[in-house]
């Protein structure tokens, strides 16, 4: 067992709305057997050398929110190895748990796998009750920063789908229901045209697509434009950042009344069905494209390190949105980033992330790279998945 708690100190200026995790505890995740780290309210800085644990413990915490964490692991990746040989009567798999500080209080919230669930899907409780993923993202914001997002914002249209729609969902959690809606619903369209079915079988489902494809092209319309708004603006050390949401429904939408939107996409399919092809206009066809505001060039056609810069100064924008209009700050996990900025930007970071209400954490290899904030945050060294 690994327990630590940071020495006492003196309450940090408290902002509204404020988000921090006070207790978190891994049980049989990844490299931990046992974890507990009990915390308060400054931001934390995991520092070890690579293989430590550092980012694993950010991945545990990123469970925390709806979908499947930083590393979109699959469900055999996040059990201790050798678990289910050493013992095999334990209830859990695997599990992570945390005490959360807000404006209204704390409550427990936990997630993991039920040895007993033979489905694979991980279960969620908050204080102590079973709950959806939905109810999740009503209670918890978690946003984070990896260096595999670095080039997010030039990758293929679907990397990039993903990442808007995990903004969105901060914002409106019925989005995920969404997404699976519309997902199942063009499977079983593939599998129709698969079977040369009928035609008002295939036209109901083109009709459940078209309906909830434009509640999800509406949404993500809408946080594209909140964003491109609070991302222009000017921020020490990043650019500026512009962005816009490209595809042909998207276009309609911005012209046209939402139910005359529905009809144009239903016709369109039902037109290239007769044609012999099967696309459609919808959000699996969005494209999300993000420009340097100075340059004026596009994610794609940047630099790596103004992709990185671009990249957090949307993750950042996003973050003081929910600061703004939610009351449900994220708390922040940026992985492995600070310690691959120069020192303008990484103090840059450092002011900009203290701006925020929620907790942030930070993970690094060097102790140097975090010493401007290291006497206000707590710092907690790793090494082989121990504590020091």
């Amino acid at each position: 067992m690994n327990i630590i708690a940071p020495e006492p100190c003196l309450q940090p200026d408290v902002k509204t709305h404020l988000a921090w995790i006070r207790h978190l505890v891994l049980t049989r995740f990844r490299n931990y057997e046992h974890l507990e780290i009990a915390l308060d309210a400054r931001p934390v800085v995991l520092i070890g050398p690579n293989g430590a644990g550092k980012t694993n413990i950010m991945e545990a915490i990123s469970l925390l929110a709806p979908g499947r964490g930083l590393r979109r692991a699959r469900r055999e990746q996040l059990v201790k190895t050798g678990f289910a040989q050493d013992r095999p009567h334990e209830n859990w798999l695997w599990a992570v748990s945390s005490d959360v500080m807000t404006e209204y209080g704390q409550f427990k919230v936990g997630t993991g796998e039920e040895a007993s669930d033979d489905t694979g899907r991980r279960a969620i409780r908050i204080d102590g009750v079973p709950a959806s993923q939905t109810a999740l993202a009503e209670r918890l914001a978690v946003s984070w920063l990896t260096p595999d997002m670095d080039g997010v914002l030039a990758a293929a249209p679907s990397d990039r789908r993903r990442f808007l729609d995990r903004l969105v969902v901060a914002f409106d959690p019925a989005h995920t229901g969404r997404l699976s809606r519309y997902d199942r619903a063009m499977r079983q369209r593939k599998r129709l045209l698969e079977d040369q079915a009928e035609e008002s079988w295939i036209s109901a489902i083109e009709q459940e697509m078209a309906g909830t494809g434009v509640a999800i092209i509406a949404a993500r319309l809408a946080m594209v434009h909140a964003l491109d708004l609070e991302a222009s603006t000017p921020m020490a050390g990043f650019p500026e950042a512009r962005l816009r949401l490209l595809g042909e429904a998207e276009e309609w939408l911005t012209h046209m009344p939402a139910v005359d939107v529905e009809d144009r996409i239903m016709a369109t399919a039902r037109k290239s069905r007769q044609d012999g092809q099967t696309t459609m206009p919808g959000p699996h066809n969005s494209v999300l494209e993000v420009r340097h505001s100075r340059t004026g060039n596009t994610a794609e056609a940047s630099s790596t390190g103004e992709q990185k810069a671009l990249v957090i100064s949307v993750v950042l924008a996003h973050a003081r949105m929910q600061n703004q209009r939610l009351d449900r700050p994220p708390i922040l996990l940026l992985d492995d980033i600070a310690s691959h900025l120069d020192a303008e930007r990484r103090q840059a970071l450092f002011d900009l992330t203290a701006e925020l209400s929620g907790q942030v954490w930070f993970s690094g290899t060097d102790h140097v790279s975090f010493s401007p904030i290291s006497r206000d945050a707590t710092v907690i060294r790793l090494d082989q998945g121990k504590l020091l």
